[in-house]
């Protein structure tokens, strides 16, 4: 126990994992606040599409020399619009959107790369993260970024959560629908993108879904599931960080199987709560 104590002492020894710490709490956090309305509107998967997007436009930004994340930034955003317009308008379901954009970023993003520089370290970064990736300039980007929007978040909290729950009731008060939708698309961008480096495009849009999930087990009002979700985030993604530390496993995945493991022990909860209610009912 002893050793195990100190071995976590000297974890915050290391500049990368005391930076990699700060990063990942706040994207987790992010990811889960977001993660809630997203999933409630059915719109769960646009941060699996967006990822894809933001890998996409890295790796051609990393093809032509550019800087990584001023690229994937406005392109990941002009892509949640995109995703949002296609859904609203009824031009293709929201699902096939975000499989026909993503799909089509990722073939992007491979096909440059492999007829440029080859498939690299930098590219296996964005696609299963690493906590080596995050720079100095990644974390102060990161904070900025974050900050603004937890900011955000905070001041629309209740314009989201009339959208969340009905859009045409919210429509018919006079609140600007399609803004906040967008407000909300641009957050979950931003989060993406931020996160993509350590997390890696294919797990990033865990951080999202399985906080709010989980969350749903155990609470049942808006602003207790956002909470919930939130704590659990952060501890998540703390633990993760911990096990991939102590026992050399890939971070993004670490963080990933915690939260996994955090939903089936709060869904067997929700269960044998239901259970024993009827039974007393």
């Amino acid at each position: 126990m002893t050793e195990i104590y100190n071995e976590l002492l000297q974890m915050f020894t290391f500049t990368f994992m005391v930076r990699a710490l700060f990063v990942g709490l706040m994207v987790s956090l992010c990811s889960a606040l977001l993660g809630v309305s997203l999933v409630l509107k059915r719109y769960s998967m646009i941060g699996h599409g967006l990822s894809h997007v933001g890998f996409g436009a890295l790796a051609v930004a990393t093809a032509l020399n550019a800087a990584p994340l001023a690229v994937s930034i406005p392109v990941t955003i002009i892509a949640a619009f995109l995703l949002l317009r296609l859904s609203e308008r009824g031009l293709i379901k929201g699902d096939a959107a975000i499989a026909l954009i993503s799909a089509s970023s990722v073939a992007i993003g491979v096909f440059v790369i492999s007829v440029t520089t080859g498939m690299n370290t930098d590219v296996d970064n964005y696609l299963f993260g690493s906590i080596l990736a995050l720079s100095q300039d990644d974390l102060i980007l990161s904070v900025v970024l974050t900050a603004a929007v937890l900011v955000l978040f905070v001041f629309f909290y209740n314009k989201i959560f009339a959208i969340t729950f009905d859009e045409t009731f919210a429509r018919a008060t006079g609140t600007r629908v399609d803004i906040y939708n967008s407000v909300l698309a641009v957050l979950i961008a931003l989060t993406i993108v931020v996160g993509m480096r350590m997390m890696g495009a294919l797990l990033i849009s865990s951080l999202v879904i399985f906080p709010a999930l989980s969350s749903m087990h155990v609470c049942k009002r808006f602003k207790a599931v956002t909470v919930c979700a939130a704590v659990l985030s952060v501890i998540c993604f703390f633990i993760g960080l911990t096990v991939s530390f102590l026992f050399a496993t890939p971070t993004g995945a670490s963080v990933v199987l915690v939260n996994l493991l955090v939903f089936m022990i709060l869904y067997l909860i929700g269960l044998l709560r239901g259970h024993l209610h009827k039974s007393n009912g």
